[in-house]
């Protein structure tokens, strides 16, 4: 039983990953209902760091060529110069993140704070698709920008529920950014925000853990979720080619409200 469930959060985890829906949510509320992995506390960590590194592989994959650019091709002035703005706001982000962990905070246990972020995300997607209606996204990326998708990822860290990808992207729509500009650098920036976060929860579960750990499901979790995730990322920059994201908001809403009844009902906690 143990391998079926981690084949079904590894497929959660790589849709919802990278789409503007929030897979805390999705994922909590599948380990509402799916039965228990037989897992420590430590293992189940470790288990949510392996899926999460699953997808972060797909977008690597997704965007070989950018990627490539970016590590070869770093003297031309256009790709420095982007360079430059995905390393300042992953600066951001850390700094941020480094910051609000002296303070002492930490994220909430509980499934309520997790589905009122899902629910209220909802009506901000479709908040902000109601204000960009009539403006003329640009394909432009200037440093206020850059500035921004570092602030939204912290509030994704410190909400969870919000979705790092949705925060980022909205945000970003709001101040002009086209859809697919905002995609993108949402998306390659995530590389190095989510490995980086991953390798510290990895190192510090092997730490409390040590190397006993269920290897072979955490392989399986790891494929699976990297190829579901190739998919659903290239089903996605196509996708907004020609739509916005007003269904994602109406989604997120139900999957919001699903969750609170399922809080309320004393059927999650």
């Amino acid at each position: 039983m143990d391998w079926l469930v981690v084949v079904i959060l590894g497929i959660i985890e790589g849709i919802t990953e990278f789409l503007p829906i929030s897979s805390t949510g999705h994922l909590l509320m599948a380990q509402a209902f799916l039965p228990s992995l037989d897992f420590s506390a430590t293992q189940l960590e470790m288990f949510n760091v392996v899926i999460q590194s699953g997808a972060v592989l797909a977008v690597m994959v997704v965007f070989y060529d950018r990627c490539r650019e970016l590590l070869v091709d770093w003297k031309k002035p256009e790709v420095r110069d982007y360079l430059f703005k995905l390393v300042g706001a992953f600066v951001i982000t850390g700094v941020g993140g480094i910051a609000l962990k002296k303070l002492g905070m930490r994220l909430p246990d509980e499934a309520a704070p997790v589905a009122w972020a899902t629910f209220i995300g909802g009506f901000v997607i479709l908040g902000v698709e109601y204000g960009v209606r009539n403006k003329k996204l640009k394909d432009f990326l200037p440093w206020h920008i850059v500035i921004a998708f570092g602030v939204a990822q912290l509030i994704a860290a410190v909400f969870p529920g919000a979705s790092r990808s949705g925060t980022t992207i909205l945000l970003a729509l709001a101040m002009g950014c086209s859809r697919k500009t905002a995609v993108e650098f949402s998306f390659i920036l995530g590389i190095p925000t989510l490995i980086s976060a991953g390798g510290l929860e990895f190192v510090g579960c092997l730490r409390e853990g040590g190397t006993e750990q269920p290897w072979g499901l955490l392989a399986v979790g790891l494929v699976v979720s990297a190829l579901t995730a190739f998919v659903a990322v290239k089903w996605l920059l196509k996708f907004v080619q020609s739509h916005n994201f007003i269904g994602f908001g109406w989604y997120r809403i139900f999957i919001g409200g699903l969750i609170l009844g399922f809080v309320w009902g004393g059927m999650v906690k």
